[in-house]
């Protein structure tokens, strides 16, 4: 509170230098560069920041909280540059991005917008604070850009899952696939609970279907991609389950340092380290890795002439003179080879800053944001099987022998990509499929249906 930061620890400052050295900090740490984070991503992480010195540990006046809170309520919304933050000691850069905005400084976004943080405040009717000791640490210090990325992609990431499974059904329809794979009795032999629901939703979804068959019908198995769907599908659900506790305990957390304790002591401890998040965002990339993984490997089971049961090659309509969906699994196979990369572990890629002081850090903001990229990759893997599955069955003619569920979720998907009567660049309908679940709560709906 009355010396420098990290190595900078070592020297005093006088009494009457307090508030500048609060607003040398914002000024100093705001080295953020980059696109901009989304504004959902910085609402985000203004709730949390306020929840986490709502807590009362962080040595923060009231007045301070509340013009944070009368940010997010008048829709005052910083500009926080993506990149800048090693995850410890906390989300620096975005945070002081952040902060600047409350002493009139950095730039917000305001009624669509983008302004200096004084004409921001001022056309809000807010005034601008002045930080006195502790402050500018407080707001700064903490991990909330980490936060506020878990907190959005786990929403983004529960949908596509269940997406994950009504697609995986539809496939199933389209090349027949056997149900047997997916009794109950049999999962119930390999007792990890996820596997379970993915069995019931995967049945629920196929309920009353004519497309599916019995072992034995037309085959003994299916490939792995359809047999072992609830195995892999709820690895990932629980790669889920990991990262939605970690960051439910840390959105609720005291993450800044010092820490100011009820007994009166003023401690430095290490909360503000990233580990836990950064950790947690790197093992969920792997969940959703194998989600839009064995996603396009069912894609292409479709289109392969070898492996669709006489579907028409590349579920074109006049194969030869036409292509059909033969580059819409490149487009796959490209996405499932840059999430490969995005999901090399950030979290054991420390580097040290602050004259060495600060020896270990945890990049969990890397790794947040590339969770993130992964998992819009993924929306855009499965849109592309749901539109090939669309385009088998449109090929079968075997509409009306789909289960009720699945050919409620056909017609969405037809809706925004209808089937392809010749060759067609359908980029934008793959996009527009892939917000569609990212955001729609209506998978969720006929799951629970």
């Amino acid at each position: 509170m009355n010396t420098g930061f990290g190595e900078l620890s070592r020297i005093r400052i006088a009494d009457e230098d307090i508030e500048l050295l609060q607003l040398n900090l914002l000024r100093s740490d705001g080295m953020g560069v980059g696109v901009p984070f989304d504004k959902e991503i910085v609402r985000a992480m203004m709730v949390l920041r306020a929840n986490a010195l709502v807590r009362g540990f962080s040595g923060i006046r009231l007045e301070t909280l509340e013009l944070l809170l009368a940010l997010i309520n008048e829709g005052v919304t910083p500009v926080v540059p993506s990149q800048g933050s090693v995850g410890a000691s906390g989300d620096l850069a975005p945070l002081s991005h952040l902060a600047l905005v409350l002493v009139g400084e950095g730039k917000a976004e305001f009624r669509g917008e983008v302004l200096s943080g004084a004409e921001a405040l001022q056309r809000a009717g807010l005034q601008p604070v002045v930080l006195q000791a502790k402050e500018g640490l407080a707001l700064v210090n903490g991990t909330q850009a980490m936060g506020a990325l878990g907190v959005v992609t786990l929403n983004e990431v529960e949908r596509i899952g269940v997406a994950c499974d009504m697609s995986a059904s539809l496939t199933m329809e389209a090349l027949e696939g056997i149900i047997d794979a997916f009794d109950a009795e049999l999962l119930a032999v390999r007792p990890h609970p996820e596997i379970q629901v993915v069995g019931a939703r995967i049945r629920h979804f196929l309920e009353g279907s004519k497309r599916i068959t019995r072992q034995g019908e037309l085959r003994m198995q299916d490939a792995y991609s359809i047999r072992c769907i609830p195995q892999v599908h709820a690895a990932s659900w629980q790669t889920f389950a990991h990262a939605e506790n970690i960051v439910h305990i840390e959105a609720n957390a005291t993450t800044d340092n010092p820490v100011v304790l009820e007994r009166g002591d003023v401690l430095s401890g290490g909360h503000f380290h990233g580990q836990p998040i950064a950790f947690a965002m790197d093992f969920l990339k792997f969940g959703v890795c194998e989600w839009a993984n064995i996603s396009e490997r069912r894609t292409e089971r479709m289109v392969n002439p070898h492996l669709n049961n006489g579907l028409p090659p590349f579920l074109a309509v006049k194969p030869g003179i036409e292509c059909g969906l033969m580059i819409a699994q490149y487009t796959a196979a490209s996405l499932v080879s840059e999430n490969k990369v995005l999901a090399h572990p950030s979290c054991v890629d420390s580097i040290p800053t602050s004259g060495n002081q600060e020896d270990h850090v945890s990049m969990g903001t890397t790794s947040s944001r590339q969770v993130r990229q992964i998992t819009h990759n993924a929306a855009k893997v499965i849109a592309i099987e749901f539109i090939c599955a669309s385009q088998a069955i449109y090929l079968t003619g075997c509409e009306d022998d789909l289960a009720p569920r699945t050919r409620k979720f056909l017609d969405v998907v037809r809706s925004l990509c209808p089937p392809l009567e010749t060759d067609k660049a359908i980029g934008e309908e793959i996009e527009a499929l892939a917000h569609y679940l990212l955001t729609s709560n209506d998978v969720f709906a006929l799951a629970n249906e």
